[in-house]
């Protein structure tokens, strides 16, 4: 194998690629990322056997085809750190040179048939969606997700296809974010699958084209994404997911309308004094204005004002901070939306159009 590439697309590659790879693993060979040289492109392929990514560079000269499979960690930091424009990959028996000027590094490499086999897309396959709306679904509901110990099914995105929309879901049980949008589903029947949100979060980082038209696949047992320069197949999460729609309120009580980036700035100021072990301001609501109000026996408490359109019942609902504020950066409208109806009731947050975010209340001391 021999081949002449841009270092800058290396670069991108390789870090796509190996964040997925684990620095540590039973199986030697998904510590390293797989290079595959022919015609006129290079691909490069990692996994961590849950998730795995395809992508090609095609702008490379292959001067002699060929597979090889290097130390992932040590090839991405080397290729980050040259200072040359072009470089050259080349095997010379069992170890792998990469050149450029002057610099050289040369790594020990193992049998490529150790690598595990990845999955490959064919042509037709697929749900087509336009890739902003999958990026936008996702940067939606992604946040929200589980990520400490506990129900597997939570840790990742209840993806569904139904009736000509793309819907996604996540929840960490103490938060819920839902997001729709419509879609051409060119006869594709309903489907739903838990998606983990790494696999997600990776198919969006290789999307360069907010217009182009992506692939999505729904298989038995593991979900395809590709896009123009990179296919990413994750295995779908084995469980059942929280029935959330009994917790979105269907009517409310008390409504608040506020501006949205004023409330996230004043909800930040807030938030600095209260505790890692207690994050909890509450919200005092009456006609015309809102006070907000946070304190900690370590370092005291701020209060901060503002003017919002409130219809409801005078008085106060109090939420952990850091999960508003994730709503907040979110936020796709001017004017955001809080509605509920008593002190330990969900607060339903509308973030925008087709876009709803529940967070559960904290009691607090009064």
């Amino acid at each position: 194998m021999k081949v002449l590439c841009e270092r800058e697309q290396l670069r991108e590659a390789l870090s796509v690629v190996s964040s997925v790879i684990p620095a540590k693993s039973t199986r030697p060979s998904v510590e390293n990322v797989y290079l595959a040289a022919s015609d006129a492109a290079l691909e490069l392929v990692g996994t961590d056997l849950e998730v795995a990514v395809r992508y090609r560079i095609d702008e490379v000269k292959v001067e002699e085809p060929g597979t090889a499979l290097v130390p992932a960690r040590v090839a991405t930091d080397f290729v980050r750190d040259l200072s040359g424009d072009t470089l050259t990959l080349e095997t010379r028996g069992e170890s792998f040179h990469i050149e450029s000027g002057a610099d050289h590094c040369e790594l020990t490499t193992i049998d490529p048939d150790e690598f595990p086999v990845v999955a490959r897309f064919s042509d037709d396959e697929g749900l087509k969606v336009q890739a902003d709306t999958f990026t936008r679904l996702v940067n939606r509901t992604s946040f929200a997700a589980a990520r400490e110990q506990g129900r597997y099914a939570m840790h990742g995105i209840l993806t569904q296809v139904e009736s000509g929309t793309l819907k996604m879901v996540a929840t960490d049980g103490r938060r819920l974010a839902v997001a729709t949008s419509p879609i051409d589903a060119n006869g594709t029947g309903e489907t739903e699958a838990i998606v983990p949100t790494k696999g997600m979060q990776l198919f969006c980082r290789v999307i360069d084209d907010p217009t182009e038209m992506v692939q999505i696949d729904f298989g038995e047992n593991q979900i395809g994404l590709r896009t123009a320069k990179a296919e990413i197949f994750a295995r779908l999460i084995d469980g059942e997911f929280p029935r959330y729609t009994g917790v979105i309120p269907t009517s409310s009580e008390n409504v608040v309308e506020a501006d949205a980036d004023l409330f996230n700035k004043k909800l930040r100021l807030v938030s600095n004094v209260t505790s890692n072990d207690m994050r909890a301001v509450r919200l005092s609501l009456e006609k015309g204005q809102m006070t907000i109000y946070g304190r900690s026996a370590a370092t005291g408490e701020a209060t901060a004002h503002m003017e919002v359109d409130f219809k409801g019942k005078p008085g106060d609902i109090a939420f952990n901070p850091d999960y508003m504020i994730d709503g907040l950066k979110n936020c796709e409208i001017d004017t955001v939306r809080l509605e509920f109806n008593e002190r330990t009731s969900p607060g339903k947050f509308t973030l925008g159009e087709n876009y709803i975010y529940i967070v559960m209340p904290i009691t607090i001391d009064t």
